[in-house]
C-alpha cells in the first residue's frame, strides 16, 4: 500500500498560520477551558477547624441522601402534617464553593424580650435574621445566593448544640443547590 500524499498549493502560508492559530487555540482550550467557579471549601470564620466543617458537612449531605425534610419550620409553628420526602443521593455530589461560615453576637435578652415577648437568659442564643428569613429570630440562618451561613455565636462553646446547627444550615445550602423549596425550613 501507498502512503497518502497531499500536495499543498503554492503559495501556503496562510494556510499554515491558520493552522498555527488554530492549533495554539486547541491548546489553550485545552489548558483553561471554562472559567471554573469558586474553589470547593470554606471561608472559615469559626474557631473550629476546616475539617471539623467537613465532618459537619458531610452529616449533612448523608442526612439529605436519606430523607428530606421540606418543613420543619411549618410543623414547630403552625402543627402542619410533616412534608418528608425520600432522600436524594444528589446531595451527596453537592459542594461547598467557598461558603463563608462564622458567628454572629447573639441578641441580647432584653431587645428579644422587647420585639418577641420572649423571655431567655443571656447569651440567648439567638441573632436577628434579615430579610427574606421567615422568622425575626433564629439560632442560625443562610443565604444561598451568597454562600453564607452565620449562627449565634454561643453556640461555638457548645459542642453537640454547634454541630446540631450547623449541620441543619448545610442541610438548607444542600436542599438550595439541589433546587427544593426553602420556606419551611
Amino acid at each position: 500500500m501507498r502512503p497518502m500524499v497531499f500536495l499543498l498549493p503554492v503559495g501556503t502560508r496562510p494556510m499554515r498560520r491558520n493552522l498555527w492559530k488554530f492549533l495554539l487555540g486547541l491548546a489553550l482550550l485545552g489548558c483553561g477551558g471554562q472559567p471554573a467557579g469558586p474553589a470547593i471549601g470554606f471561608v472559615n470564620q469559626t474557631r473550629h477547624s476546616d475539617a471539623d466543617l467537613w465532618t459537619i458537612w458531610q452529616a449533612a449531605q448523608d442526612s439529605v441522601s436519606q430523607e428530606v425534610d421540606l418543613n420543619p419550620l411549618q410543623r414547630s409553628s403552625f402543627g402542619a402534617p410533616a412534608d418528608i420526602r425520600p432522600g436524594d443521593r444528589r446531595a451527596l455530589e453537592i459542594m461547598p464553593h467557598q461558603l463563608r461560615v462564622g458567628p454572629r453576637p447573639d441578641v441580647s435578652s432584653l431587645d428579644l424580650l422587647a420585639a418577641t415577648g420572649e423571655q431567655r437568659s443571656d447569651p440567648t442564643g439567638m441573632i436577628a435574621c434579615p430579610k427574606p428569613c421567615n422568622v425575626r429570630y433564629a439560632a442560625a440562618y443562610s443565604f444561598y445566593g451568597r454562600d453564607l451561613t452565620q449562627y449565634a455565636a454561643s453556640w461555638e462553646e457548645q459542642e453537640g448544640s454547634f454541630t446540631f446547627v450547623l449541620e441543619y444550615e448545610f442541610e438548607n445550602q444542600i436542599l438550595a443547590a439541589l433546587g427544593y423549596s426553602l420556606r419551611w425550613r
